[in-house]
């Protein structure tokens, strides 16, 4: 290499040192070009909503729980949840979300009194629901 050229590499590694540390020294110098803003936005947040299609039901009368799922893949299944004591027990009721976000799913119900629902599947879980069972 010839004296200049190496005086000339020097001086910018220098001042790429002195400007911004060592990413700034050794970055290429063309720009690269950023990502675009829908690759790199964040995807939405999956969400459910339910609610079912009665308040009040006899011991073992079927009705619908059915809601929308926002963020979450058409196919997906998701799961009816009863609250019992402090947990929440996972009931043989489950169906996939549809192509148009949206679920509905056939229910019977046992336990008298008021009983708290909820739906969860694809990293989401809905907000309680309750029924009342009599």
């Amino acid at each position: 290499m010839n004296r200049a050229y190496c005086f000339a590499i020097a001086g910018a590694l220098t001042a790429g040192l002195v400007a911004g540390g060592a990413a700034a020294a050794f970055a290429s110098p063309s720009p690269i070009p950023a990502a675009s803003a829908a690759a790199s936005a964040p995807a939405a947040k999956p969400e459910l909503t339910a609610q079912a299609s009665v308040a009040s039901v006899a011991a073992w009368q079927e009705f619908r729980v059915s809601g929308k799922a926002t963020g979450i893949k058409a196919g997906t299944t998701v799961v009816l949840q009863q609250k019992q004591g402090a947990k929440w027990v996972s009931l043989p009721a489950k169906v996939a979300v549809n192509k148009n976000a949206a679920y509905s799913m056939r229910v019977k119900l046992g336990i008298k009194g008021k009983n708290a629902l909820r739906v969860t599947g694809g990293g989401a879980v809905s907000a309680p629901v309750f029924v009342t069972v009599r």
